[in-house]
C-alpha cells in the first residue's frame, strides 16, 4: 500500500441514521442498502458545488477497531464553503497521510477484495477515517 497525502476535505450526501456493525453481515446489509438509496434518488445529481466526478464512501467514527460499531457515509466532494441544502449530510475529513490501495475488478468485489487485503495487512490503522476513496478499483 502507498502512502498518501490528502488535504482537508468536505463531502456532502448521504449518511447511515446510525452506526453499523461488520458482524453477522450487518455492515454489509447496512452499506448495500445506502449505496441503493444514494444511485437510486441519484444523490450524486442534487449536491450542489461538486469537485470532480468521484463519489467518496467514508468509514468513520469507530467505537474501537474493525469489530466495533462505525458510522459510514457516501457523498462527493465540494467546494469548501458549499452551504448544505436540506436533505443532505456532510462531513469533512481533515488533512493526514493515507495508505493507498488499488485493486482490480468489478464493483463491488473489488471492495470486498480491497477490504481482505486492508485486514491481512500489518498496516497501524487509527479507526478515525477509512475513505474509500483511497481504495481505486480499476476495471479489468
Amino acid at each position: 500500500m502507498e502512502k498518501i497525502e490528502k488535504e482537508a476535505i468536505h463531502l456532502m450526501g448521504i449518511a447511515l441514521k446510525k452506526k453499523t456493525i461488520n458482524a453477522n453481515g450487518q455492515s454489509s446489509i447496512d452499506c448495500g442498502s445506502l449505496w441503493l438509496e444514494f444511485e437510486n434518488r441519484n444523490m450524486a445529481g442534487h449536491i450542489p458545488n461538486r469537485v470532480g466526478d468521484e463519489v467518496y464512501a467514508v468509514y468513520y467514527d469507530y467505537d474501537g477497531d474493525h469489530t466495533k460499531p462505525f458510522s459510514y457515509f457516501i457523498g462527493c466532494r465540494v467546494e469548501n464553503n458549499t452551504q448544505r441544502p436540506e436533505g443532505l449530510d456532510e462531513l469533512f475529513i481533515p488533512e493526514a497521510t493515507y495508505q493507498r490501495l488499488e485493486t482490480k475488478g468489478k464493483m463491488p468485489d473489488c471492495v470486498a477484495e480491497a477490504w481482505r487485503q486492508i485486514w491481512l495487512s500489518d498496516s497501524d490503522r487509527p479507526y478515525i477515517f477509512l475513505p474509500l476513496s483511497a481504495i481505486a478499483c480499476a476495471q479489468e
